[in-house]
């Protein structure tokens, strides 16, 4: 098991209530001195009480402690939820007796409810009490939703001689796709570094990881990634050599949580990586992927392990891209399928359903008109997606 323990942090997931399952549903994350902080958040226009709170606290650059529940998003509960945001990061700052200016606050689940803030309340002193440097793996069942599994990872890299580690905890298995992949993500380092840097590294880190994915094509109202750096460590951001290592070391672990949530998509079978090259632009190259990704007929395609390239080449089409209907190849694996816009064969159809039929592959678009390129990672469509949602509330 990996160890996921961060100088001078303390996590905790707890059961309180919020959820009928009885299931963990309670989480916190608290850094024994300020930290510097940074966070992405989601596009949706419309957006949760959390998501307003912590975007706004956290422009200060500076926060100790992210309080977060799972079983109830409140969102779309107007005064009474930004009240009730408030309150959650009030009673935590209570019990570890800091500033509540310095909490953050999340949440995830069914929109449209209240959050049962009795049962919060009596529920934040365990909470607090079961703070330890060994609770990621805790705090990682008690964001979970439709999850099967806990996702984390974490990662260590040195600077100037000086060691520095980074952990990340992530839930989210539907409502994802780029812009913010329902997912929500919690960084936490002991390296020394400004809250700009970790902005700037952030975004980066997410541009290549969680705003690559697709799982519905569904972009929820409360997705929130947020890194707190603790400067516990003897490893400091100076230069651009520094931050280019602290770098890689974020984009791995953003990239490996994004894998997770993509393998753990409701009702999944199948992790696809959609490749785009010889494209116009990178531009263009996203949007095709983009649309391959998303497509119902597609990932459908996948599920049934049907090497339909048809329904590639018309997603394709319908992008806003340039495209040459004559030049484009399709591959599956390295099996090609397509060669200047029509099929090779049965022949070889028959060796692309052997690569649907694996737990992995890749789909690659060869545009043949230019450089650009761009990747998204996405699933199938099965018919245990269906059944999830139908019945999510209940």
């Amino acid at each position: 098991m990996e160890q996921l323990e961060v100088q001078g942090f303390k996590a905790a997931g707890i059961a309180a209530g919020i959820k009928k399952s009885g299931k963990k549903d309670l989480g916190l994350i608290y850094s024994q001195v300020p930290a510097n902080a940074a966070g992405v958040f989601t596009r949706n226009k419309v957006q949760a009480a959390p998501v307003i709170l912590s975007r706004e606290r956290v422009q200060s650059g500076i926060c100790q402690a992210i309080v977060v529940n799972s079983g109830n998003a409140n969102c779309c509960t107007g005064d009474a939820g930004l009240r009730d945001a408030g309150i959650m990061a009030r009673l935590a700052a209570s019990g570890l007796k800091i500033s509540e200016e310095m909490v953050l606050v999340a949440s995830t689940g069914v929109i449209g409810e209240p959050l049962p803030m009795e049962t919060i309340e009596a529920a934040i002193p365990a909470m607090i009490d079961a703070l330890s440097p060994q609770g990621f793996a805790d705090l990682a069942a008690a964001v979970m939703t439709t999850d099967k599994v806990p996702k984390t990872a974490t990662g260590q890299g040195s600077i100037n001689g000086k060691s520095f580690k980074i952990t990340g905890v992530a839930k989210g298995a539907g409502m994802i796709r780029p812009d913010m992949a329902t997912m929500l993500c919690f960084v936490c380092t002991d390296v020394k570094a400004t809250s700009e840097v970790l902005k700037t590294t952030l975004v980066k880190a997410a541009k290549r990881s969680f705003n690559r994915i697709s799982i519905d094509g569904d972009t929820s109202t409360n997705d929130a990634v947020l890194v707190m750096a603790n400067g516990l460590s003897d490893a400091v951001i100076q230069s651009s050599d520094d931050i280019a290592i602290f770098q890689k070391i974020l984009d791995g672990i953003l990239l490996d949580l994004a894998k997770q949530l993509v393998r753990d998509g409701e009702g999944v079978t199948k992790l696809v990586e959609i490749l785009v090259q010889g494209a116009a632009t990178e531009s263009d190259a996203r949007n095709i992927a983009e649309t391959v990704a998303h497509s119902p007929l597609v990932k459908t395609a996948f599920f049934g392990e049907d090497a339909n390239w048809g329904r590639i080449i018309a997603a394709v089409g319908r992008a806003d891209a340039t495209v040459d209907p004559d030049k484009i190849d399709v591959y599956f694996d390295e099996i090609q399928m397509v060669k200047a816009g029509m099929g090779c064969g049965k022949s070889v159809e028959a060796k692309a359903t052997k690569v649907l039929k694996k737990k992995s592959f890749s789909v690659t678009v060869d545009l043949n008109i230019a450089g650009g390129s761009a990747a998204m990672l996405t699933c199938d469509f099965s018919t245990d997606y269906v059944r999830i949602n139908a019945d999510y509330r209940s």
